[in-house]
């Protein structure tokens, strides 16, 4: 089996393996699990592990299913509940169909206090869930002794609140307890001392904690230190102390350090013997007392124990005995009310987001990657229901259909009010998948006279997506995901209104999604996986009045941000620093990290194989005749891009053999030349001004690359050949009957390529580290080159070379997911070699393509914990809740740290006299067809009291009274001065007023939005 799974781990498991790492794939494609209890927590654990690739799980549970279970148990249909089929029946082949690499198994046999524990043994990790107190304590026991010990967790929902215990044995160890990929940082000096200080260069924050150990590269001087792993003290977050160097060398300069990854060994308790151990709790509420929730659930495990039941819904008497059950310690009464009213009730979002963080337990359990939680894990939604404690207590009670468990625990009324719901999900990727279940379980938009669930996605179902996006299959690939999401939801909950659509939501789409569009929803999420995206949807959101409900991973790390007309601020609010480009300088000549050589063999795809050849199809789709582009020539017309075209056509190879040649001499070009010409531009004694080395940290001096046929890591010549029957360039030029040539032939081709002389060039290379990348298209020509282009134009009308065929051209786009096509094998060699070339540890192929994928890791665990923290808030969304209520999140499975917040509340900006604005507030103002801009002002300054003093569209400045000519436009109509379009039949001004006082600037205002006709509506 392990070897099935990796057979199919780049197409199946590649993002999670970017997560996990390939030994842990293997550990899980090794591992067993035992899984009780098919109930709404149970189900969510045993989608998630299954996704991720274990070897065998065994499902167990012991009940039949029912109605209610329609509602929490998205792999129980209709049909199950009629024919009172049992529960694990029916879940575990929709569980199996998920991943054909994993065995799903079933048992319904009683697990008990008199059962034999000993069929548990050949489990790697045993979970229960909906299992008592005494039957946890007992298995946990038995797992606990065991040699190895049986990794156990214990997993409860009860109404508002779930918990999680893990025992993973007395010494647990892990062998990367954050999952952090270690960076190289460059070392700026390193005091001789007793302890020895080491700064970092340009003050680049290291990341390091006192007693993380770090290893040296590279380091001149103090060359001791290489190789050698140190201890670290942490100064300040730009200096450490790195022990005795008082009798070493002292440092001359260079070297970089990398953090080592040390195994960490973690010590469990069983639940007898726990007593409150280490709580690790995170809540919803107001940060109750951790010992608070650790009291009130303990209650109920002995008020169930007691009575054999939980309390029932609304039972003053049974709340007073769970009360009376935690006089032991201080509890806040209004939370175990509220737990003993809910109890019987499930939130199936509450179960998402546990199930996903109970899930990457499972799967540090298996492999030891990441620190396990020690030891129990608490999250409550009390924010959710403190608000209908007002609410009559008939509201709670069952109904008999399958929102009974929703029902218990947030009352009939706002469950109609989900019904209700107008919902529109942008993206339907991993987590949109999972928030088209969440809202299935929920009943959002069922309702047929106003509800409806409208999703919207371009893309197409790829294998890849398979490992995360659960409601796809195999069969589905190449279907478009929107659609064949729609359907699969509407097996979860055949009364769900969804419509799916295959558009991006973009300003070209504002046909579709309109102003009257976005009105007609009552609530907007989103499931991107780009920031420019969501920062489009914000503004139209905020725009139209709209709540916003975001979401997003990185691996075992995500977030949600929940925006809120009025009340907080929007997602465009706060920006993130922009991405730091590599500047191009240490892209073409000084590349000191495998990040820069994998950039390099990037954009070198991009030139040949789609900018160039785009230029070329441009180009001679405007001049259609060569004869005619010549003429102009030489007549001394200059015509953008022709040198650099016409040098492609003069050099366009004819045959196989003559692209084998273009590869070689491209090698010869990149590989070897360019070192030589960097090392006589610039000589390893080379100093600058200070008298400092020119070749220091972090330049790395090049070492020129000689080619040999032999060297697997010379590859690249076959791949920008003829690898894999596929070649780039033949490919590129859209060449017919592709050939297979063996390496003997190649060989010999090979043989017969004459390599110039190398003849060393005057010219200094780029050395500024702002300067940018110039487009040779807009070069001027010299006369030397406007004579070349000539000649060789000339020389290919001469020869044919300018057949129709001969004009044209196919641009590659860079394609990741397709392993066949030579892409990431053409970036993989260019890079490695380019590495070498630096004394750069290389890259293999599979972090190549993450780099210049820049494929984002992702795992389901995470995706199903952020799309139910993102349905929670949605519940309070639809409540119309207070500020107050509602929690933004940040988590990171890895460490693992859940933080929960309050969102930013929105900013109100003063103009004057008690008036003030937010990004919410828009005024408007209704014109006709002869209103002019005096009269636009004049109706500002009747309807709102202030002076305008300026008024901008965007960049343009309609009216500033200090611009010449600018008085003269206060009579042209706003038609005039701006063109309504065919979208929107208005425009969003920024109107500035004049200060209360003199000497202050001008105060921009709330957009004033101004319609161009009486007839048009806001929105």
């Amino acid at each position: 089996m392990a070897a099935d799974l990796m057979e199919i781990d780049d197409s199946l498991y590649s993002r999670q393996r970017y997560v996990l790492g390939d030994s842990a794939m293997h550990q899980m494609a090794q591992s067993s699990v035992f899984l009780s209890g098919m109930g709404a927590l149970g189900v969510e654990i045993a989608k998630n592990i299954v996704l991720a690739g274990v070897k065998s799980v065994t499902l167990h549970d012991t009940k039949n299913c029912e109605t209610w279970d329609l509602g929490c148990n998205f792999f129980i249909h209709n049909e199950d509940v009629l024919s009172h089929r049992s529960r694990v029946e029916a879940v575990c082949p929709r569980v199996a169909d998920l991943n054909p690499y994993v065995q799903v198994d079933m048992s319904s046999l009683p697990v008990d206090d008199n059962t034999d524990l000993s069929f548990l043994r050949k489990y790697q990790c045993v979970i229960l869930t909906e299992a008592s107190l005494n039957l946890q304590k007992r298995i946990n026991t038995f797992c606990h002794s065991q040699q190895p010990p049986i990794r156990f967790i214990g997993c409860d929902a009860y109404g508002i609140c779930a918990r999680i215990f893990c025992d993973f044995g007395e010494t647990f160890e892990v062998s990367d307890p954050t999952g952090e990929e270690p960076k190289e940082i460059f070392i700026q000096s390193i005091t001789q001392n007793n302890p020895g200080i080491v700064t970092c260069m340009d003050n680049h924050p290291h990341g390091l904690q006192t007693g993380h150990s770090v290893i040296f590269r590279e380091v001149h001087g103090m060359v001791a230190l290489n190789g050698t792993v140190r201890q670290v003290t942490v100064l300040s977050p730009h200096s450490f102390e790195i022990g005795d160097t008082s009798q070493l060398q002292p440092y001359a300069h260079g070297g970089f350090f990398v953090m080592v990854k040390t195994p960490k060994t973690y010590s469990f308790l069983n639940q007898t013997k726990h007593g409150v151990c280490a709580l690790i709790t995170f809540l919803f509420s107001t940060h109750q007392a951790p010992l608070q929730i650790h009291a009130a659930m303990q209650a109920l495990d002995n008020f169930q124990v007691k009575h054999c039941r939980l309390p029932n819904i609304g039972c003053l008497q049974d709340a007073e005995v769970l009360l009376n059950l935690t006089e032991e310690v201080p509890v806040n009464t209004e939370v175990v009310r509220c737990l003993s009213r809910t109890a019987r009730g499930t939130l199936p979002p509450l179960a998402a987001a546990v199930g996903g963080i109970a899930s990457q337990e499972v799967l540090k359990a298996i492999t030891g990657k990441f620190a396990p939680l020690q030891q129990w894990f608490y999250l409550d939604t009390i924010e959710l229901v403190r608000p209908l404690q007002s609410l009559a207590v008939e509201e709670f009670f069952p109904r008999g259909d399958r929102y009974d468990g929703l029902r218990a625990c947030i009352g009939e009324s706002l469950c109609l009010e989900l019904h209700k719901l107008r919902v529109f999900m942008v993206g339907c990727g991993a987590i949109g998948c999972e928030m088209l279940k969440n809202f299935a379980l929920l009943g959002v938009g069922l309702a047929k006279s106003s509800g409806e669930v409208c999703v919207t996605d371009p893309d197409l179902i790829e294998k890849s997506n398979l490992n995360r996006q659960f409601l796809f299959r195999p069969h589905h690939i190449q279907k478009p995901k929107s659609t064949t999401a729609a359907g699969a939801t509407l097996d979860i909950n055949p009364e769900l209104q969804v419509d799916a659509h295959l558009n991006k939501v973009c300003p070209a789409s504002e046909n579709i999604y309109s102003d009257s569009f976005y009105s007609s929803m009552n609530i907007v999420v989103t499931a991107l996986d780009n920031v420019e995206a969501r920062r489009y949807v914000d503004s139209r959101c905020v725009s139209n009045q709209r709540p916003l409900l975001d979401s997003g991973t990185m691996g075992t790390k995500g977030h949600t941000e929940i925006i809120v007309p009025s009340l907080t601020e929007s997602y465009n609010s706060h920006r993130d620093p922009p991405e730091e480009e590599i500047p191009f300088c240490t892209l073409k000549s000084f590349p000191s990290v495998i990040e820069h050589t994998i950039q390099w063999a990037r954009d070198k795809f991009e030139s040949s194989f789609f900018h160039k050849p785009s230029i070329y199809d441009s180009f001679w789709q405007t001049h259609p005749s060569p004869d005619v582009v010549l003429q102009r020539m030489q007549e001394g017309e200059s015509l953008e891009g022709s040198f650099q075209v016409i040098k492609l056509l003069s050099r366009r190879p004819g045959q196989w053999k003559q692209c084998i040649h273009i590869a070689r001499l491209k090698f010869e070009k990149y590989f070897k030349r360019k070192a030589l010409q960097l090392l006589h531009s610039f000589p390893l004694e080379t100093r600058l001004k200070d008298g400092s080395l020119f070749w220091q940290s972090p330049k790395r001096p090049p070492t020129p690359i000689d080619f040999d046929l032999k060297d697997p890591s010379h590859t690249f010549v076959l791949v920008l050949s003829n690898k894999c029957n596929l070649n780039l360039i033949a490919d590129c030029l859209d060449f017919f009957g592709h050939q297979d040539l063996s390496e003997d032939t190649v060989t010999r081709i090979l043989s017969d390529v004459k390599i110039p002389e190398y003849r060393p060039s005057e010219k200094v290379g780029y050395t500024d580290e702002t300067a940018r990348k110039p487009d040779s298209t807009k070069m001027p020509l010299s006369s030397e080159e406007e004579r070349e282009a000539i000649t060789q134009l000339e020389q290919a009308i001469v020869t044919n070379k300018v057949t129709p065929e001969g004009l044209q051209m196919r641009p590659l786009q860079f394609e990741k997911d397709d392993d066949n096509n030579g892409h990431i094998d053409f970036v993989t060699s260019a890079s490695s070699i380019r590495a070498r070339m630096y004394s750069i540890e290389p890259a293999d192929r599979l972090k190549t393509k993450r780099i210049a994928g820049k494929i984002i890791p992702a795992i389901a665990t995470a995706t199903a914990a952020v799309a139910g923290l993102v349905a929670l808030e949605l519940i309070k969304v639809v409540g119309g809740y207070g500020f107050e209520s509602f929690k933004n999140c940040f988590f990171n499975l890895a460490i693992p740290v859940v933080v929960l917040t309050e969102p930013a509340p929105v900013k109100r900006t003063p103009i004057r006299n008690n008036i003030f604005f937010s990004i919410w507030d828009c005024w408007t103002i209704f014109g006709h067809e002869d209103f002019t801009l005096s009269d636009f002002m004049n109706a500002v300054r009747e309807k709102y009291g202030i002076e305008p003093s300026m008024v901008v569209h965007g960049v343009k400045m309609l009216y500033v009274p200090v611009m010449p000519g600018h008085s003269k436009r206060l009579k042209l109509t706003m038609q005039k001065l701006i063109k309504p379009s065919a979208a929107r039949r208005y425009v969003d001004l920024t109107v500035s007023f004049a200060p209360e006082s003199d000497g202050d600037e001008d105060l921009p205002g709330p957009p004033v939005r101004y319609h161009f006709s009486p007839e048009s509506k806001a929105p």
